[in-house]
C-alpha cells in the first residue's frame, strides 16, 4: 500500500550554486540533472536524491576530515620550520 503525501519534499538548495569538482552543486550536493529535474520527480526520485545528497556530503566530510588529519600529523613529523634570521 502506498503513503500518501499531503506536503510536497522541498528542494535541498540553499542558495550556494556551484559545483565542485566532481559537478555536484556545493550547497546541496545534487547533480546537475538533479537540480534541473526536481520538480518533475516523483515523491520516492526526490527522496532517493535527498538520500543520495547525504551520502555525498557525508562522503565530503570524511574526506575533509582525512585530509586534515593528514596534514596536521606531516606538520608534527617535521615539526617547526626554523626561521631564516634566527641567530
Amino acid at each position: 500500500m502506498e503513503q500518501l503525501e499531503f506536503f510536497s519534499i522541498p528542494s535541498p538548495c540553499i542558495g550556494v550554486c556551484q559545483v565542485n569538482e566532481r559537478g555536484y552543486c556545493k550547497g546541496c550536493m545534487r547533480s546537475r540533472e538533479e537540480r534541473f529535474n526536481w520538480q518533475a520527480m516523483t515523491a520516492d526520485q526526490q527522496r532517493n536524491t535527498l538520500r543520495l545528497c547525504r551520502q555525498r556530503y557525508l562522503r565530503m566530510k570524511r574526506k575533509q576530515q582525512y585530509v586534515s588529519q593528514s596534514s596536521e600529523q606531516k606538520k608534527k613529523e617535521l615539526g617547526a620550520q626554523q626561521s631564516l634570521f634566527d641567530e
